[in-house]
């Protein structure tokens, strides 16, 4: 899609401080995300110091999973009761097309980088919808019990398909996204032709047919969370989730797990804000959106969870852990030891065929 361009230097300095009326608007909204870690470091750089800016209430709501649903229905009834919402790019995409999510301008909605570069410069090719104001690069990747894996550790993503090296259970993220990829480079197919395979029925079936494999030793996860407790509690040898719930997981909590950075995912997350608000309640989620999405509060995030941050100029600026004290570059998944093989996800595609193979997945589980 392309963005508008509205890049007048003296409209852009004008709205790039935050609004002086904000602290005169309504004193709560709700802002929906993940949970877990990724909400917590949200909370720590985006709506504590954003509270005590405005004296606004921050209601954190964990919904994101279901955003597009539940936004559909909201729109449906003629009730939004949601200000902001934490989306991953293709979901953006669809509520975007379907008219769920307001369009942003970057060079006049949000703030400028600190010398003076556009947003829509600094964000560069990570703005991909014109309602989507990018907040993290992230992957999805898997964990894994250093304990249980005997003596030889995995290397490849295939490991979560092989239960004779490594028997016991597996969780999987219970939607089709990336479980079909998947198994569909470990069924053969060339990581170029995954999703003109996974575009066909029969390359749908062959997607399904390869995690009939492995079916009945998954747990199926819905929450970010659920991969890291379930590794730390020994109920799975392995599973899939997002690298900075395994950071966490590893770096925080001392379990006994390691990452399998082979065929990560790379995947954008961030920001919505849903049609149909009253010109007040727009008017103060915007404003939170300038605010948490400058250069120094993206790279804040990054004090607490290892995901890079969205803007070029906020990539400098990242450096220690704010609890533990350690280096964060090394622990990014783009960091290049980290990125050897990484699995480009495609945002055009799951945008196009996400309702369809949503429904598939779920009558697959079903029987």
């Amino acid at each position: 899609m392309k963005l508008k361009s509205l890049t007048a230097l003296a409209a852009t300095t004008a709205l790039c401080a935050p609004m002086a009326f904000a602290a005169d608007m309504a004193n709560e909204m709700t802002i929906v995300s993940w949970g877990g870690a990724y909400s917590k470091s949200q909370l720590k750089a985006y709506h504590e110091p954003y509270s005590e800016k405005t004296g606004v209430t921050i209601i954190n709501d964990d919904s994101s999973a279901e955003a597009v649903a539940k936004l559909r229905a909201m729109n449906e009834a003629g009730n939004i009761t949601w200000d902001v919402v934490d989306v991953v790019a293709a979901d953006a995409m669809r509520l975007c097309d379907e008219g769920l999510a307001m369009e942003i301008d970057p060079d006049t909605q949000l703030a400028a980088a600190p010398d003076g570069t556009s947003a829509s410069e600094d964000f560069g090719d990570l703005l991909v919808s014109e309602c989507f104001i990018p907040q993290i690069v992230y992957s999805t990747t898997f964990g894994y019990r250093t304990d249980m894996v005997g003596d030889t550790a995995p290397t490849s993503v295939c490991a979560i398909f092989d239960t004779d090296a490594y028997p016991g259970k597996r969780s999987l993220e219970k939607r089709p996204i990336n479980n079909m990829e998947w198994a569909l480079l470990c069924d053969g197919v060339a990581k170029e032709d995954v999703y003109d395979v996974l575009a066909t029925s029969e390359g749908q079936d062959q997607a399904l047919a390869k995690l009939d494999t492995i079916k009945d030793q998954v747990v199926w996860w819905s929450a970010g969370a659920d991969t890291p407790q379930l590794l730390a509690d020994g109920e799975v040898v392995m599973g899939s989730t997002y690298n900075g719930r395994l950071f966490s997981v590893i770096e925080e909590q001392k379990q006994p797990v390691a990452m399998l950075w082979d065929a990560q995912v790379f995947d954008l997350d961030g920001w919505i804000i849903p049609a149909g608000l009253s010109e007040e309640r727009k008017a103060r989620a915007l404003d939170y959106i300038m605010f948490a999405t400058d250069t120094q509060r993206l790279a804040d995030q990054a004090k607490y969870i290892s995901y890079g941050p969205a803007r070029a100029s906020s990539a400098p600026l990242v450096g220690k852990h704010a609890d533990l004290g350690i280096d964060m570059a090394p622990h990014m998944p783009t960091d290049p030891n980290n990125a050897k093989n990484t699995f480009l996800y495609n945002y055009e595609f799951w945008a196009d065929y996400r309702d369809d193979l949503d429904a598939k997945f779920q009558a697959w589980l079903a029987k």
